[in-house]
C-alpha cells in the first residue's frame, strides 16, 4: 500500500470511537472469539439453544466486556491462545445474565429488538441462560488456570448476588446510595473488573498490574451503569434500545431517584411511595418524577458521580506501561461518560 493509502487508513481509524479502534486493532482476536462463540453456542440435541442465543448475539452490542479481556491480555504481552477463550467466557456470562434479567424485569426490548422471552418464553430464556453459564465454565477450565477460574467464578456469584440484592432493594425507599453502589458493583462492575483482571492474569502480569487492571474495570463498570441509569431519565430511545422512563415504570430505585427521595418533603415522599413502593402509577407521573429530579438537581449530581468514576478508571491506568492500548482504554473511560457530558 502507498504511503498516502497508509495515511488514509490511519486517519479512518483515528476517527473511530475508542472501542471501535480497539476492535480494529484486535480484529483477528475478535474474529477468533466470534468463531469460538458460534462453535460453543451450538447444541446437537436442542436447536432452540442456538436460536435464542443467536437472537441476542446477532442483535449487536459493542462487546466491550470481551474486548477488554483481549485488550488487557495484549497490553500485558500475552502471546498464547487462551485470551480468546476468556473473552468468549466473558461474553457468554454477559449474555446469560441478559437472558435472565429480561425474564426478571419482564422486559420487552433489548438492544432495540424484542427480547428472547417475548419471542419464545421465559422458560427458554432461563434455560438457555443456564446453558451459556455452563459453557462459560467449560471455557474457563480449558485455560488451565485455577486463578482465572477463581476470578470468573467469583464474578458469576457476585453478579447473581447483585441481582438478588437489586430485587429486594429496588422498590424500597429506604435504599440508600451505599446499597445502590453495592448493587452496581455486583450486577455490572463485577464482570468489567473480572474481564480486565483475567487479561493480565493469563499474561502472567505481576500483582501491581493485575490490581490496576481490576481497579480500572471496577471503576469503568460503575461509571457505565450510572450513565445507563441516568440516560433512562433523558436518553433517546434509539440509543438506549429501550424506552425512556423504563426504570421508573419498573419501579427501580436508581441513583437520581435515591438522591431525590433523600430530600423529599412529605408530599413528595407520598408521591414516591405511591409510584415506586406501591406501583400505583398514572398518566403524568413520569413527567412529575422528572420535574422533581430536575428541581433537586439530582440528574446533574448523578452525572458528576459518573464523571468521577470515569476519572478513577483513568487514574488506575497510570500504573500500566505506556502502550497504544492503554491510551485507548483511557479514551474508553471518557467515551462511556460522553453520552451525558
Amino acid at each position: 500500500m502507498s504511503r498516502r493509502g497508509d495515511e488514509k487508513t490511519v486517519n479512518r481509524v483515528d476517527k473511530l470511537k475508542p472501542h471501535e479502534q480497539l476492535a480494529a486493532m484486535l480484529a483477528d482476536d475478535m474474529a477468533a472469539m466470534n468463531a469460538l462463540i458460534r462453535e460453543r453456542m451450538a447444541s446437537e440435541h436442542a436447536p432452540r439453544i442456538p436460536e435464542v442465543t443467536a437472537h441476542l448475539v446477532d442483535a449487536g452490542g459493542k462487546r466491550i466486556r470481551p474486548l477488554l479481556t483481549l485488550a488487557t491480555a495484549r497490553l500485558c504481552g500475552y502471546g498464547g491462545p487462551y485470551h480468546v477463550h476468556l473473552a468468549a467466557t466473558v461474553e457468554f456470562i454477559h449474555t446469560a445474565t441478559l437472558l435472565h434479567d429480561d425474564v426478571v424485569d419482564e422486559s420487552a426490548r433489548r438492544r432495540g429488538k424484542p427480547t428472547a422471552n417475548l419471542l419464545w418464553d421465559n422458560k427458554s430464556s432461563v434455560l438457555v441462560g443456564d446453558y451459556l453459564f455452563s459453557r462459560s465454565f467449560q471455557l474457563m477450565v480449558e485455560t488451565g488456570s485455577l486463578r482465572v477460574l477463581d476470578i470468573l467464578a467469583n464474578a458469576s456469584a457476585t453478579i447473581a448476588e447483585g441481582e438478588v440484592l437489586q430485587l429486594t432493594a429496588a422498590s424500597d425507599l429506604a435504599t440508600d446510595e451505599a446499597t445502590y453502589l453495592q448493587v452496581v458493583r455486583g450486577k455490572t462492575a463485577a464482570l468489567f473488573s473480572a474481564a480486565t483482571e483475567v487479561g493480565g492474569v493469563i499474561a502472567g502480569a505481576d500483582e501491581a498490574i493485575t490490581k490496576a487492571l481490576y481497579d480500572f474495570g471496577d471503576a469503568l463498570g460503575i461509571s457505565f451503569q450510572i450513565v445507563d441509569d441516568l440516560l433512562d431519565y433523558g436518553g433517546a430511545t434509539a440509543s438506549l434500545g429501550k424506552n425512556t422512563g423504563d426504570d421508573f415504570r419498573e419501579r427501580k430505585l436508581t441513583l437520581p431517584v435515591i438522591k431525590a427521595v433523600a430530600r423529599a418533603d412529605a408530599e413528595e415522599l407520598a408521591f414516591w411511595e405511591r409510584t415506586i413502593e406501591k406501583g400505583k402509577q398514572q398518566d403524568g407521573d413520569l413527567d412529575h418524577a422528572m420535574a422533581l429530579l430536575n428541581n433537586y438537581g439530582t440528574l446533574e449530581e448523578t452525572r458528576q458521580e459518573a464523571l468521577a468514576w470515569a476519572e478513577k478508571a483513568k487514574q488506575a491506568l497510570s500504573a500500566l506501561p505506556d502502550h497504544k492500548i492503554r491510551d485507548l482504554l483511557s479514551g474508553l473511560s471518557d467515551f462511556v461518560v460522553s453520552r451525558v457530558v
